[in-house]
């Protein structure tokens, strides 16, 4: 793996890195886990959902066709850009370029995973992640606003989980993103006193639910402070109705000079920051094609 680092000018992370970056995104978001990543230019994507609504017809020697509906209906994803920066000594401008990269490599590993949380958070509940309140960039791009299900403890997980697949109408239920707390629901289930879900005890991940894909983790429920209700599931057909992605090139910027994060001039510390850019995308192309499971 090879960075260039430019003392005044942004650098780019070279290809492998790129590849390395968002394989390791792969261990931590839910998102990427169950729905296929796409392309992303960064104007935008625009897809088009057709919708044959008739069925077919037969046609009898002589008669005439009938004519068949169809609803498009358009969905565009476009790229938003995230940020994360960190300070350190300015001893890293002198220090050998092992040590350099070795810190690079630390940043960016860091900075996957944040990619990775900040994934899930923008795209399940239209959160910045960064002070978790509603993000206007956003708006209603995210799966917080599909159709919900409310859990009651009476029901149990089972019962959940499978009127959120029946809320789906047509759509097959490909993958489930559950919460630690759904997850641990499902590990202590219990018929004649023999455990249902024993994949699922002691915060277990096993990343199959039913035949399907599924996905234990912590930003399913995260929700802005004080909220009423949280997630406990997101059920739907991940791996055709919803798409994501990201802008190939991934900016890394040493920066010398001023006061980029408002704590103070970075010369008087002798300091300088770390800023790495992405640039992600993702589309819900049919919002009755997710539902969720939630507290109240």
């Amino acid at each position: 793996m090879s960075t260039t680092i430019s003392n005044t000018t942004d650098t780019v992370f070279a290809q492998d890195t790129v590849k390395e970056i968002f394989s390791k995104v792969k261990d931590h978001s839910s998102i990427v886990k169950l729905s296929g990543q796409v392309p992303v230019s960064f104007a935008g994507n625009d897809y088009f959902t057709f919708s044959l609504d008739s069925e077919v017809s037969i046609v009898g020697e002589g008669a005439a066709k009938p004519a068949g509906n169809a609803t498009i209906t358009p969905v565009s994803m476009k790229p938003i850009k995230v940020v994360y920066q960190h300070r350190l000594s300015d001893e890293f401008l002198k220090t050998s370029d092992e040590k350099a990269l070795g810190m690079l490599a630390a940043f960016t590993d860091g900075f996957s995973k944040k990619i990775a949380k900040g994934l899930d958070i923008m795209a399940m509940h239209g959160l910045n992640p960064y002070d978790m309140t509603a993000s206007t960039t956003i708006g209603t791009n995210h799966l917080d606003s599909v159709q919900n299900v409310v859990y009651s403890s009476s029901d149990g997980p089972e019962v959940a989980l499978t009127s959120a697949v029946s809320a789906l109408g047509n759509y097959d239920a490909t993958g489930y993103a559950l919460s630690k707390t759904m997850g641990a629901y499902l590990g202590s289930l219990k018929e004649n006193g023999v455990s249902q879900y024993p994949e699922f005890k002691m915060g277990g991940n096993p990343g199959n639910l039913a035949g399907h894909a599924c996905d234990v983790n912590s930003t399913v429920s995260a929700a802005v402070s004080g909220a009423t209700a949280t997630d406990l599931a997101i059920v739907g057909d991940f791996q055709n109705a919803f798409k994501w992605g990201f802008a190939e090139n991934i900016p890394m910027e040493v920066i010398q000079y001023g006061d980029p994060d408002g704590l103070g001039d970075l010369k008087k510390l002798n300091q300088v920051v770390l800023r790495a850019e992405a640039y992600i995308g993702w589309a819900i192309l049919d919002a009755d094609a997710f539902a969720r499971v939630t507290t109240a």
